[in-house]
């Protein structure tokens, strides 16, 4: 009679289970989900607050740009750039970094619930970050690497990826994504190691100075926080706990 009973309570428990499982199988977030009435809202706001983002990025860069042609517009010394070398980096702060764009997009891309909250929150990075170079125009490092004239030098300085200094978006936006994807542990490290990386090759390359690297992380964790708080229906996509 116990051996029937626990088989029976084993039973039991295994269909709970397994209902949990289909049911949540059942309400999976699908890419068609984010076309649907119910979050068709969201995604409009996003893709308008993306538009933001490019104009002020774009009008924070030329006035940026035309700053720093003014002869008050100089270098100041920085602790750790005045004691390494520059190197040429140019690889990895070009080609490595396009390519980690377009397998980030590829995988919020192939994630269908991170879309939405991701698009706002990159979105907020790039007016946040155009603000900030608009307001303190400190002129590049005199020993600063500059891009070459190959096709994807060109499609870098098209994107004006060249353009500001703090906070650095080599550093920030990987950061960025790692709390995004905080959840998962392997993109979390990869992104984690990019951030080293490019950190690492700016200052080496001697493009950006020192706090504009060491700040971007705490710039980022600070831009994260304020998208949750203004997103959090769209956060919950990705953690509904």
């Amino acid at each position: 009679m116990y051996l029937n009973l626990c088989t029976g309570a084993s039973f039991m428990l295994h269909c709970q289970v397994s209902s949990r499982r289909m049911k949540t199988s059942s309400n999976a977030f699908v890419f068609k989900d984010v076309f649907s009435p119910r979050w068709r809202g969201s995604l409009v706001s996003s893709l308008l607050l993306l538009a933001l983002a490019y104009i002020v990025e774009h009008f924070a860069n030329a006035y940026a740009f035309a700053y720093s042609l003014r002869p008050t517009t100089n270098h100041v010394g920085d602790l750790v750039l005045d004691i390494i070398p520059a190197l040429n980096l140019n690889f990895i702060i070009i080609e490595v970094a396009l390519v980690a764009i377009v397998l980030s997009v590829w995988l919020v891309f192939s994630k269908p619930e991170y879309i939405l909250f991701t698009l706002k929150t990159v979105a907020l990075f790039v007016i946040i970050r155009a603000l900030f170079i608009s307001l303190t125009h400190v002129g590049i490092h005199p020993d600063n690497i500059a891009p070459g004239l190959g096709f994807f030098d060109a499609v870098y300085l098209y994107l004006n990826f060249q353009t500001g200094l703090f906070f650095s978006g080599h550093t920030g936006l990987p950061f960025l994504m790692a709390l995004i994807f905080w959840d998962a542990r392997a993109v979390r490290l990869v992104f984690l190691g990019l951030v080293l990386v490019f950190g690492a090759a700016v200052l080496l390359a001697h493009i950006h100075y020192s706090i504009d690297v060491f700040a971007a992380p705490f710039m980022a964790y600070g831009i994260f926080a304020i998208a949750r708080y203004f997103f959090p229906r769209d956060y919950q996509l990705i953690s509904p706990r």
